[in-house]
Order: C-alpha cells, then structure tokens, then sequence
C-alpha cells in the first residue's frame, strides 16, 4: 500500500553535528541527490536510514518511496486515508504526507532521495542492532487496526517488561508502547551484551540516560539523545 520504506526523515537544526554523533556511533553516511534544496544528510548501520533534513517539518516522520504518486493517492483516500498535504504537479517533486491515529506524520515520495551505501552484512552501531520504530500510544488497538489496513502484521512481543506490539513489514517494524515514560518515537536498539555497550559508550563520553519505559534495568538498558533530540532507546536482548 505504502511503496517502499525509505528512511526515518528528522528535523536536524545542525547537520553536520547530527551526522557528526550518528558517525562516532558507527553509522556510515550514504549519497544524497539533489531533491532538496536544504541541507540534507543520510546515516545508516544497513538496518535504520536516517534522513536529517536542516528544515522544519512534522519530525520525526516515516518515508516510502511511491513511484507513479498521484496515481496512488486515490485508492488511499478510498481507504480512508486524510492527506495533511500534496505537493504534486509537473514542475515539483511529487510528495504527500498523511497521520496515522496517534499523531505520527506519514510522507510518501516519487522517488528515492539517496542511494544506499555498500555495507557488509555483518555492519553494526555501537547502538546494537535496529529492531523498530517505537511509538508510545494510550492503545493498541486503533494503531494496530490502522496499520494492518496498510499492509502491516502485528506480532505480540512476549517476554517483554513493558506492554508492547510489533507490527512487521518487509522493511520497517514498528513497535506500539504502552508507557508513561515515552512521550516521543524512539529509534529502538537490541543487543544481548547491551550493558557492555552502554558502558563503551560512557567510556567514549556519550551521557546514556534512563528515560524509558518502567521496568526496565538501568543496568543493561539505556537511552541517547542525538544532538538534534532523536532518542535512541538501548534494548538488551535475550539473543
């Protein structure tokens, strides 16, 4: 329904000191074209594609690539989907944006923005492995439904100590959390030695906070705040 995943878009103020943090952490920058007019850059570790673009918008938000966009806008709106906004025409790169029940601004696009750099399978952050996109939500069930409608499967996270669903797709998990501690997406990370790396990154001077949901081991679990206020939640794993 969506097209292709194509990165997490973020409001960066100071590109280069965003992608500055991101590379300290292990994060490889790919090769922008020339879509945009503002600065713009791309980080990834072969998992998460990070687009920081030094321009406000409804940040963070979630980008698919869409080819032949106009088209497909209808067949959305069939579905009930409400566009924010369309920016489409002959002489403009073709782009619309829409939310889902919590507030989480969807952008879909013509085209690719980047092209993705060479990386060996066995690439990895400092962070761990990318596992999802986390979204705090008061329920499951309207962003479950919503979500599902576009192609989405939801998958019960067991063993977890918060409430949590994953919904999984070809390219891009995203995890519904049911806490008070989260009040903004989180890019979460997974590793089974996940203490020993919060400990290397301390060593290294980053500052590992614990705004996370409950129940969670200060120890081995963590959160990073990038310079441009994206959170990176530190998950230990049990694999």
């Amino acid at each position: 329904m969506l097209g292709r995943f194509l990165e997490v878009s973020v409001y960066a103020p100071d590109v280069v000191e965003s992608l500055a943090f991101y590379e300290a952490l292990g994060f490889v920058q790919a090769v922008t074209g020339d879509t945009w007019p503002h600065p713009y850059a791309v980080v990834t570790d072969g998992r998460l594609f990070l687009g920081l673009h030094q321009y406000r918008f409804a940040s963070p938000a979630l980008t698919w690539v869409q080819p032949d966009l106009v088209a497909r806008l209808e067949p959305l709106r069939r579905q009930g989907i409400r566009f924010e906004f369309e920016r489409c025409g002959e002489e403009v790169f073709n782009e619309a944006g829409f939310l889902d029940p919590g507030g989480q601004m969807v952008t879909l696009l013509e085209a690719r923005t980047f092209s993705p750099p060479d990386l060996p399978a066995s690439h990895a952050s400092a962070c761990g492995d990318f596992s999802e996109y986390g979204m705090p939500v008061r329920s499951f069930d309207a962003a479950r439904t919503f979500w599902e409608a576009l192609g989405f499967v939801g998958i019960e996270t067991e063993g977890s100590v918060f409430p949590r669903l994953t919904l999984t797709s070809d390219h891009l998990n995203i995890g519904l959390y049911r806490t008070r501690a989260l009040h903004e997406p989180v890019l979460t990370f997974e590793a089974p030695d996940m203490a020993g790396r919060i400990e290397a990154l301390r060593e290294r001077g980053f500052a590992p906070g614990d705004a996370m949901p409950d129940g969670l081991d200060e120890m081995s679990n963590a959160t990073l705040c990038a310079p441009e206020g994206t959170q990176l939640l530190l998950l230990e794993s049990s694999e």
